[in-house]
């Protein structure tokens, strides 16, 4: 389902939602390139996405039909190679809208220009993206916002998003000798339906609303499935630990293995683990262990584990000693079948 130019989703007689084109590349990345102190990535995602003719994503833009897109030879941010084509108007705000799943919708990279900002256009922006899933066959939509993010947490009750989970990164360092504190919890055969029946009545599912990493989406959560335990186990990407007392003591899968600039500008293989569940600080401790010594196997330099938000947790990865982030992650909830679309 495309978006068709007499779809209105703005209140304001100068904005009009479409999908994006690759000729929004200049106002894209000028209004883009400054979010954050430390840049953004929209400006080097943006071609990608152009060039992806990837039938489950869609990237909207808001156009101020007034103005006229800016010459890319005056942009700072924009690489006048990149430009294909001209856009008819000036985008002035960006949303992308995902399909995780046959139900499951992701919402990313919402951005307004800061001229811009108070007329309502995250609102424009987000319907077109909702619209989108919920023709697509999605019921449910969500989107991650930092904690530290007040105006974005704000802006995502304000377009129609509810209070969902949070969740913390923890970093345990590769390590290929590393070894638990105690010899009470080892790793065992990693069976997906065991780790499937420790999940379905695990406190970390309850708190996580059944969410773990996307294996396709970087940045997104969907819902964890027996089908993807039973496909990391068969690529060898499934770590199960024991309990101290027998049985299971908890499990993490490898969703994927990335590339990324480090801190020192060097490209690093980085490991990511879709989620961490437990059951006490001893099967934390091995976990976190296994999970050192499979990133190494893998050539990773860093790791991210997803792993619950609460004291409890927390708490048991910092005893364990992983590197624990310094702050929590919020996923927001949109339901879809409140929604009445044109």
């Amino acid at each position: 389902m495309a978006l068709t130019r007499e779809t209105e989703y703005a209140d304001d007689d100068e904005i009009e939602v479409r999908e994006a084109v690759p000729g929004d590349y200049p106002a894209v990345a000028a209004f883009t390139a400054d979010t954050w102190e430390s840049g953004d990535y929209i400006p080097d995602a943006f071609p990608r996405w152009m060039a992806d003719d990837d039938p489950d994503t869609r990237t909207f833009v808001a156009v101020d039909t007034t103005e006229s897109p800016p010459d890319p030879e005056r942009v700072d941010a924009v690489d006048a190679d990149e430009v294909d084509g001209v856009a008819a108007d000036r985008a002035v705000g960006i949303c992308q809208a995902v399909g995780l799943s046959e139900h499951e919708g992701w919402m990313q990279a919402m951005r307004v220009d800061p001229d811009y900002r108070g007329r309502r256009l995250s609102r424009a922006l987000n319907d077109a993206g909702f619209h989108w899933l919920h023709e697509t066959g999605r019921r449910v939509a969500r989107n991650m916002v930092f904690s530290w993010n007040t105006e974005g947490l704000g802006a995502s009750r304000v377009n129609g998003f509810e209070p969902g989970t949070e969740f913390r990164w923890v970093q345990p360092e590769p390590d290929a000798e590393a070894a638990a504190r105690t010899d009470d919890a080892a790793v065992i055969d990693a069976d997906p339906d065991a780790a499937w029946g420790f999940w379905s009545d695990s406190a970390a599912r309850d708190a996580l609303d059944g969410l773990g990493l996307d294996s396709g989406e970087s940045w997104a959560l969907s819902e964890l499935t027996r089908d993807r335990l039973r496909r990391a186990a068969e690529e060898d990407r499934l770590l199960v630990v024991s309990a101290p007392d027998g049985g299971l003591g908890g499990f993490a899968y490898r969703v994927r293995t990335s590339e990324r600039e480090g801190d020192d500008g060097e490209s690093q293989v980085r490991a990511e683990y879709g989620v961490a569940a437990w059951a006490g600080a001893q099967s934390c401790d091995a976990l976190l262990a296994a999970i050192s010594r499979d990133a190494a196997a893998a050539g990773a330099a860093t790791t991210r584990v997803l792993i619950p938000e609460s004291a409890t947790w927390v708490s048991d990865a910092a005893l364990a000693g992983a590197e624990i982030g310094e702050d929590p992650d919020f996923v927001m909830r949109a339901d879809l079948t409140k929604r009445h679309w044109a």
